[in-house]
């Protein structure tokens, strides 16, 4: 079985992923800078909005890789605390627990441990991510009819990640000092799915008291 020093639980396949860059010079690299611009702003409800004239599923997908990208660093972060012994389902609290399949390689649900479930989850979206037909990065190339349904998906699966981050390894998170960070990136991304209604409220459910705390202070 080839597989098998990926489950010894030694972490060898750090699920860290490398950075998915959005390249320079490309209109998605523009889009990707006025973002940032408009975030070192602080009004993040602004920050979300489509800009004049943009294309959403462009807007769409320069955010979902960007915010591939934070999930994947801030998630790096505690992968120590996450193993097979601490973590062995993917759980977000007592009432949620997640279980993987992809609709491909992985037809029915498996249960597996965090960390497992999270590198089957970061792989699957990066391999997404990397699919030019999906995510095109050249100029005038058309997004497929069923983008907006796979952006969905990838951003459904991607709150698992910061929910299971919040509700089993918040303490390591504090102790980092990267408790302010975190915050913040769930918050610019809630009010991104909020804004273009990507998740479902169902979806929502496990840190719905959070989210009404982190939102309600901006309406």
């Amino acid at each position: 079985n080839i597989s098998s020093p990926v489950c010894s639980g030694s972490r060898s396949s750090k699920t860290f992923k490398p950075k998915k860059n959005i390249p320079e010079g490309s209109h998605q690299y523009e889009l990707l800078k006025h973002a940032e611009a408009t975030l070192g702003s602080g009004n993040l409800r602004m920050a979300v909005m489509l800009p004049e004239g943009e294309d959403l599923n462009e807007w769409v997908a320069v955010n979902t890789v960007d915010f591939f990208n934070q999930i994947n660093m801030l998630y790096g972060t505690i992968t120590d605390f996450c193993t097979e012994e601490s973590c062995p389902v993917m759980s977000a609290g007592p009432k949620y627990e997640y279980h993987w399949a992809d609709g491909t390689n992985i037809k029915k649900p498996i249960k597996c441990s965090a960390p497992k479930y999270i590198d089957y989850l970061m792989t699957w979206v990066q391999d997404q991510l990397d699919d030019e037909t999906l995510f095109p990065s050249k100029i005038g190339v058309p997004f497929p009819k069923n983008f907006m349904s796979v952006a969905k998906t990838i951003l459904k699966r991607l709150f698992r990640v910061y929910a299971h981050i919040y509700h089993q390894h918040f303490d390591p998170v504090i102790q980092l000092q990267e408790e302010a960070h975190l915050n913040t990136s769930f918050k610019h991304f809630i009010f991104f799915v909020q804004e273009f209604n990507l998740i479902d409220r169902r979806e929502l459910a496990p840190l719905q008291e959070l989210i009404e705390k982190l939102t309600s202070k901006d309406r």
